[in-house]
Formats: structure tokens, sequence, C-alpha cells
């Protein structure tokens, strides 16, 4: 049984809905399974958020692991040739993000989410057996731009702890390039440029944390909660599964990391469930704006 929350919406309080009526277009979709959504004040708006929806399922094409993408392709065969430039680029952040948060982020975890997934359907959880014997380990990944393989049979990678804010990033940036300056992006993490047509910060409320509101301009916020998709009838064990012990191990119930990049904030508050406070201290400075945890 896997289900799924969501931990951050968009505020429309009292001042900002009229504002928002009278002057901002948006759209609502589905980025990588996740509701998601644009709000834009530019006079241009609806050929540029048609522009920015293709560009979602351009890259959805890339990362998926629900359709025939990049992705599925290479774990399928343990290797793919000529992978896009886009691909390359997250691979070089997940890599970065690895390294600082000590392996609590490791997209090789894949083998291990689905034995959990497969164990929980099947009305039992995993062996430490049939935990051990999964390869997990993000040195044993191998990308250039001619090839990306995976140096272990039974390998796979999942980019869903990176890739919505990875895609936030880029259709910011597809916005910036139109002299686009007030935008609002949301494909389950959250982009936010410029100010909301008010004239204030973009207002985001984090779900469990008695009301809080991160103002965004120029930054991004995502949040991660283990419990926020089970894989138990009781709703125990959560989805954030930590690469180093192979257990649903982790003394936070929600993570929201603010950075000046999607990217960077979804795949920090992913790993930070499963680091000390010590530790995400130690991480959490370059590009890092915010940091809320909640105790589990």
């Amino acid at each position: 049984m896997t289900t799924r929350r969501r931990f951050l919406t968009i505020l429309a309080g009292a001042a900002l809905l009229p504002t928002l009526a009278n002057a901002a277009a948006s759209w609502r979709g589905i980025a990588l399974g996740a509701n998601a959504q644009i709000i834009l004040d530019h006079p241009n708006a609806d050929a540029l958020i048609a522009s920015a929806v293709a560009e979602i399922s351009r890259l959805e094409g890339l990362f998926s692991l629900h359709q025939d993408s990049q992705l599925t392709r290479l774990n399928a065969a343990g290797h793919l040739a000529n992978p896009a430039p886009e691909m390359l680029e997250l691979l070089s952040i997940c890599g970065a993000v690895n390294t600082r948060t000590g392996g609590a982020f490791d997209p090789t975890i894949q083998p291990l989410w689905a034995l959990y997934a497969e164990s929980f359907s099947a009305g039992s959880s995993p062996s430490p057996a049939q935990i051990a014997a999964r390869t997990i380990g993000w040195q044993h990944v191998r990308f250039s731009p001619a090839q990306i393989s995976l140096a272990k049979p039974d390998m796979a990678l999942t980019l869903n702890g990176i890739a919505q804010g990875f895609i936030a990033d880029k259709i910011a940036a597809l916005f910036r390039a139109e002299g686009v300056a007030n935008v609002l992006i949301d494909t389950g993490e959250i982009m936010a440029l410029g100010f909301a047509p008010n004239g204030a910060a973009w207002p985001v409320t984090i779900a469990n944390s008695g009301g809080q509101i991160a103002p965004l301009s120029n930054a991004a916020i995502a949040t991660s909660a283990p419990l926020g998709t089970i894989f138990d009838d009781a709703g125990t064990v959560g989805h954030i599964l930590d690469p180093r012990t192979g257990q649903p191990d982790g003394q936070w119930a929600q993570v929201s990391v603010t950075a000046t990049s999607a990217a960077l904030a979804d795949g920090l508050s992913t790993a930070f469930c499963l680091m000390t406070q010590a530790e995400i201290h130690t991480a959490g400075k370059a590009g890092v704006l915010d940091i809320r945890t909640i105790s589990a």
C-alpha cells in the first residue's frame, strides 16, 4: 500500500485572492505524479504557460518511473547511450547532494524501495537477508555524455527525491529567458520568482506546521515526510529509506528546506529526514536559506 500526502500549498489569502483573480493567469496539472500549478502575471501568460507545460512533459519523458522514459530504459538495460543533457545535469546534482549528505541521499535506493513495496503488498516486511541482497551505492553509477551505466547487476535509479525540484528550476529558467520576473511554479516542490501580483512575496503554507507560512521570493521550498507515502496498512512504515542501513530510519516527521535551487531543496529535504540535527547543520549551508524540522 502506498499513499501520498501534499505538504506545500499556495496560500490565497484575502489580500491575494482578488489580485490573482484579476491580474494573473494560472494552470493546474500533474508533474511526475504530483499536483502542479503555475501562477503568472504577464501579458503573454497563456503562451508562456503553454511552453512551460510542454517542457514539463518533455522532462517527465526523461525522469519518470512510470512511462517509457530515459530513466526506465536505463533501469531495464543497466546502461543508456547518449543521455539527454538534463539527465546528465541532474545526475551531477545527485552526486553533489550524495556527497554533501554523507550518502543519506542516494538515487540507487530504487531496488530497496521496490522490495519494500512488493513485500508489504504481499502482507509482510522484507527480511534482513532480502535487504542485504539489494545493491545500493552511488559509487556504482557511471555517467558521461556518451553513456550512463550501472556497474552492478540488478541496480536501478529513482529520481523521485529530486526531479520535481529540478523540473521547477528548469521551468523557472524558461520563464527567465522570456524576460518573466514574477511567477510561481509548483511541480510538487515550489520555486518562486519575484513577487505575487499584490507586490508581496509569494505565500506558501507548510502542512503539519501549525499554519506556518514560508514567504518566497527568488527562492524555492521543498518538504519531505517519511510517512507522506507509506508501505503498510497501519501507516507506520514510511517511504524514505536510509540507503546506509536499508531501514526506514530517521528522527524527523517532516523537514522543509528553503534554498536558492528547488533541486537542492528537494534532495536535501529528502536526505535530512535521515540525518541528525548536527549533520543537517553541517550539510545545510551553501545555497540553503532556511530549514524547518518537525520531530517524529
